[in-house]
């Protein structure tokens, strides 16, 4: 092991050797004979890499039965022998990669001081130690949540140069204007960000993927938006939707990247199938081109319509429905009211 100040990104160099044009230069599949402990743990599912330095600096970490606390510190994987409160890491190529249906009313870490219910206890933890989450949804947010083992993937994915696609559904108070569109469509300030431009869809109650944020119809007075985003700032949605004059009152994720939701019901998990493998891991070949692009219906053409005075909602069996009604969808089971279809990981 070495200790040593170096460039962040930098962990090719060792003392004692000069560097040769092709340092610091090896294949995806292959890792330099030296790298930061930090790195180390990441790709060997350990924690992220902010995670990994946690570990480190709280000194849960020993490089060859010594506690290693410096960020800067090296190891070499094919030398050095790495334990993480007492348990061996090593490298490994079998990660694991699920997808959860987050309910609302848990919080996105893997921890909480504060005691309130987080998606750790809905994920098979135990049985693949090491798992994390990829970002984060809010806690009252639901929809897809990726979790992996591979920390460097993780931090692929959430890079805005690496354009992963984001879509989310939205209940907002109010009607969407042709202006509202807009402004989303070529980005706006919010606060002292600008959110890059979004791709927009005013959606109607035939569509079955407002089912999360509208199980009983779309409510008097509001509409339904899906809004597709590749940057990951904090309330980014929640922010963009209010600057336009549309507070959110549900939100709801399902499609990150190549991955969707599908039929999966809060509170449950599923692996990722080998396409689905593919398309995530192609990210760190540095090949975005591989990862299939997230394809949001285009709106349809000519004016959009919103539940309001002037377009209430339409029972598909009857006639209008008057302010005040449902449509037929409250006779549906909502498996998406917080704490229904909930269950915990054993």
């Amino acid at each position: 092991m070495t200790s040593m100040r170096t460039r962040e990104g930098d962990d090719s160099r060792q003392p004692g050797r000069q560097d040769s044009p092709d340092q610091g230069r090896f294949s995806p599949d292959e890792y330099p004979r030296t790298m930061r402990v930090q790195r180390f743990l990441a790709r060997a599912g350990v924690a992220s890499r902010r995670g990994s330095e946690n570990l480190m600096t709280a000194g849960r970490v020993r490089v060859n039965g010594q506690v290693v606390t410096e960020l800067g510190s090296k190891v070499d994987p094919d030398k050095d022998a790495v334990t993480v409160d007492g348990r061996p890491v090593s490298l490994k190529d079998d990660y694991c990669y699920l997808v959860l249906n987050k309910p609302a009313g848990y919080v996105t870490t893997m921890m909480d001081p504060q005691g309130r219910p987080c998606v750790a206890e809905l994920v098979p933890t135990r049985k693949y130690p090491g798992l994390f989450p990829v970002g984060r949804l809010d806690e009252d947010t639901t929809g897809l949540l990726f979790f992996t083992t591979n920390g460097e993937l993780g931090n692929v994915m959430l890079r805005p140069a690496s354009h992963v696609w984001k879509h989310y559904v939205a209940l907002v108070r109010g009607r969407l204007s042709e202006q509202d569109i807009k402004r989303l469509s070529e980005g706006l300030r919010i606060g002292d960000d600008f959110a890059q431009p979004a791709k927009v869809q005013v959606m109607d109650e035939g569509d079955d993927r407002i089912l999360p944020v509208a199980w009983e119809g779309i409510p008097y007075g509001t509409t339904v938006v899906g809004l597709t985003i590749h940057e990951g700032k904090r309330h980014q949605v929640k922010r963009m939707l209010k600057a336009v004059g549309h507070p959110v009152m549900r939100l709801h994720r399902d499609e990150f990247g190549p991955l969707k939701l599908g039929s999966l019901l809060p509170g449950q998990t599923r692996m990722l199938d080998p396409r689905e493998r593919a398309a995530v891991e192609a990210l760190l070949t540095n090949r975005p081109e591989n990862l299939p692009p997230v394809r949001p219906t285009d709106p349809p053409k000519g004016p959009q319509r919103a539940h309001g005075p002037e377009n209430p909602t339409r029972d598909s069996r009857g006639p209008r429905k008057l302010q005040g009604q449902h449509s037929h969808r409250s006779k549906r089971q909502n498996p998406y009211k917080k704490g229904e279809g909930t269950r915990r990981a054993r």
